[in-house]
């Protein structure tokens, strides 16, 4: 049976992605934050997960507000770098795992998840950003094939805080469920904490929130799913509702988890945060 080792959540904006294409890590600006990511690149070297699952959202890339599903999954042996109007990054196609994905697709459909299974999916900077600054060593290729799953955090109606938790322990018991004994698998939640980039509160942050937020993904997650997407607006932004995203991660893990990294900055207008919890 597989098995989750542990979860990770990450900023997905694309301005981390061009700090990491100029290979300016040590940007005085945005140090503390880039910084925050090497005990995690660390800790995957050391485990050495043979997949992981990448819950983002798709910036209007693959999917278009005439067709934009509620949850899409991805069964492609490799994931195209998308163009997002500048070109793709210079990034080579990511892996990804057909066998295990196809698995998980029909776990969560059985699990009455009825989600859509895409067989051609370009990434865009919400799975780009952080894959790319987890695995920044692709000399070889990327070290771990990615079961993306795009959810829709745009366009209303938005899926619950709790569906988003729910989903994530689907998600575990899709893996445990797979065939492959010993089947490592790490969990990656994304998005930004508070921000909101439009309208009277553009620019909004809330740092107490952010700090309760993520003490409360660690030790009461139960919390995070009794509170309205509504409320995550009100208190972290339009556009920080997607950290919702992140409970997806935090459900696929036990209750009980060992924190090993915790780090944030706010460099500009958005609270960006790196946790690393693994599974005792």
């Amino acid at each position: 049976m597989g098995r989750i080792v542990g979860g990770l959540g990450s900023p997905h904006a694309p301005s981390i992605g061009a700090l990491i294409d100029k290979g300016a890590w040590d940007d005085p600006d945005w140090k503390p934050l880039m910084d925050g990511y090497r005990p995690m690149q660390a800790w995957l070297a050391r485990t050495k997960p043979d997949a992981a699952i990448l819950v983002y959202n798709d910036h209007v890339t693959s999917f278009f507000f005439d067709l934009y599903p509620t949850f899409a999954l991805s069964v492609a042996a490799e994931h195209a770098i998308a163009d997002e109007g500048f070109g793709p990054r210079p990034l080579p196609p990511i892996p990804g795992n057909a066998e295990f994905a196809w698995h998980v697709a029909h776990s969560l459909v059985d699990d009455e998840f009825d989600i859509t299974v895409c067989q051609d999916m370009p990434l865009d900077h919400g799975a780009l950003t952080p894959a790319s600054a987890l695995w920044p060593d692709r000399s070889q290729g990327w070290p771990c094939p990615i079961l993306p799953i795009a959810v829709n955090v745009l366009q209303f109606p938005v899926p619950s805080p709790r569906r988003l938790f729910r989903l994530g322990q689907a998600l575990a018991r899709a893996v445990e469920s797979f065939g492959d004994d010993g089947f490592r698998v790490v969990v990656l939640g994304t998005g930004g904490l508070s921000h909101q980039l439009h309208g009277e509160r553009f620019g909004y942050q809330n740092h107490p929130w952010d700090m309760e937020f993520l003490d409360l993904l660690e030790n009461d997650p139960e919390r995070l799913t009794s509170l309205r997407l509504q409320d995550y607006i009100d208190r972290g932004g339009a556009e920080g509702s997607e950290v919702i995203m992140w409970l997806a991660m935090r459900g696929a893990l036990p209750a009980k988890v060992r924190r090993l990294h915790r780090n944030y900055h706010a460099p500009l207008h958005t609270g960006f945060a790196q946790v690393l919890f693994e599974v005792p």
